[in-house]
C-alpha cells in the first residue's frame, strides 16, 4: 500500500495539471506528483534518455536493470524487463543482473564493464581506478557522463518507488515480468 495518497490534480498549478493529463494513467507520476514543481522536469528527463543519449539503448537497459536490481526497486525492474527485452537484452543476461553474478564469462566484455561500473556507481561515492579503466575501454566521454545521469536518474525513481511504496504496475500483460513465480528480486 503506498504510504501516500493521491494528490489533488486541482492544486497543481494549470501548466502542471495540464502536462499531467497528457500522460497516461500511472501510479509512479501520480506519486512524483505531490512535488509539482518537479514532476514536470523531472518526466521530461527520462524522455530526454529515451531520445537524446549518445549511449545505445541496450546500453542504457542495461545500466537501468542493474540500478533496479541494486536498489531493489520492483517499479523499475517491473517496467524496464519488458523495455530491455525489446532492445536486445536477452533473459539470460537479465538473469546473472538479477543474480548480481556481474563477473560472468557468460556476459560479453562490454556488457561485464557497464554493469561493473554501474554497480559500483549505486553503491561507492567513488568508484576504483580498475573498474573505471574497464568502462573507459568501451565508452566516449560522452556515454560515461550519460550512463552517471540514467544510473543517478533511476536510483532517484527507485528509491521514491521503495521509500513510498509505490504499487507495481503491470503494463505488460499477467505474465511475471521478474522472472520469479512470486515476482521478487535477489539480492
Amino acid at each position: 500500500m503506498p504510504r501516500l495518497t493521491d494528490p489533488d490534480p486541482e492544486s497543481f498549478p494549470d501548466d502542471v495539471r495540464e502536462f499531467l493529463t497528457s500522460l497516461p494513467p500511472d501510479p509512479m507520476v501520480k506519486m512524483l506528483s505531490h512535488s509539482a514543481g518537479t514532476v514536470k522536469p523531472f518526466v521530461q528527463l527520462a524522455k530526454a534518455q529515451f531520445t537524446s543519449l549518445e549511449l545505445p539503448a541496450r546500453s542504457r537497459e542495461l545500466v537501468i536493470l542493474t540500478v533496479a536490481e541494486y536498489t531493489h526497486s520492483m517499479f523499475v525492474a517491473a517496467q524496464h524487463y519488458p523495455m530491455s527485452q525489446a532492445v536486445g537484452v536477452d533473459e539470460r543476461t537479465r538473469q546473472l543482473i538479477r543474480a548480481r553474478q556481474l563477473d560472468s564469462p557468460e556476459l560479453s566484455r562490454y556488457d561485464r564493464a557497464l554493469i561493473r561500473f554501474t554497480a559500483e556507481v549505486v553503491q561507492q561515492p567513488r568508484v576504483p581506478d580498475d573498474i573505471f579503466a574497464q568502462v573507459r575501454k568501451f565508452l566516449s566521454e560522452r556515454e560515461l557522463v550519460e550512463v552517471l545521469q540514467v544510473a543517478g536518474y533511476y536510483w532517484s525513481f527507485g528509491r521514491v518507488s521503495t521509500v513510498l511504496n509505490v504499487e507495481v504496475t503491470k503494463v505488460y500483460g499477467d505474465e511475471s515480468v521478474l522472472g520469479t513465480p512470486d515476482g521478487s528480486s535477489s539480492g
